[in-house]
């Protein structure tokens, strides 16, 4: 059974980027890494989908990013709220809740275990369609990241699958369901109430509306 290391933050893209893989027949290895974000209530969620999804190996790395990457995630400020869906995503808007380079480190470190596992294989749950404006979770991010990998390592021949970045939310959920998640034991708020959704961050918001559009039940706890 071939290998692959899946960056696993325990939200919904994460969680069905992880089925995904596990669906196509690899020994899945999930990476978490704690990097100094505030709302890390999700570290008990990607716990939780490591052990349901059957993911061979989980491990979680800390790599303390709130001293270099200014961002509402990590250095504190204001999380945005109540924004409109029309807000969300629109062309030029990159909210605060954006952390600098933060998927370029996630990616370099899941390229260092996928080397040592001798991987051939990296899944990550970026989305480009109802995202909310980040740069690195654009296809030329991807792409990119990939050509670097093929020169940053001993053998090369690293893919990076992104199998969720042209989907919808609702796209991503109805994908998941039909593989078997169960999005119950996920978490996808930036700003939670101890383990319950805010309900009004931009994360929510977009979570609430994939639900919505898939017409299935929304089983987040606001």
């Amino acid at each position: 059974m071939p290998r692959a290391v899946v960056l696993l933050s325990g939200g919904l893209d994460s969680t069905t980027a992880l089925a995904v893989a596990r669906s196509a027949g690899y020994q899945c290895h999930a990476l978490t890494v704690r990097y100094g974000q505030h709302h890390a209530v999700e570290l008990d969620a990607a716990a939780r989908v490591a052990k349901a999804l059957e993911a061979a190996e989980h491990r979680v790395v800390s790599v303390d990013l709130s001293t270099l990457a200014a961002s509402a995630l990590t250095t504190g400020g204001t999380i945005p709220k109540n924004r409109s869906l029309a807000e969300i995503g629109a062309p030029g808007d990159v909210p605060p809740t954006y952390v600098p380079a933060r998927n370029t480190v996630l990616l370099s470190l899941a390229l260092a275990w996928a080397e040592t596992l001798e991987a051939r294989d990296i899944y990550l749950g970026v989305n480009v369609l109802d995202a909310s404006g980040y740069p690195d979770c654009r296809p030329e991010f991807v792409r990119a990241f990939e050509s670097l990998a093929q020169v940053a390592t001993r053998a090369g021949n690293i893919r990076v699958h992104a199998p969720l970045i042209e989907l919808t939310k609702a796209q991503i959920i109805e994908l998941g369901r039909s593989l078997g998640v169960d999005y119950a034991m996920t978490h996808s708020c930036y700003d939670p109430v101890g383990d319950r959704a805010c309900g009004r961050c931009d994360a929510c918001a977009l979570r609430r509306k994939g639900f919505f559009e898939a017409g299935v039940p929304d089983p987040t706890r606001y």
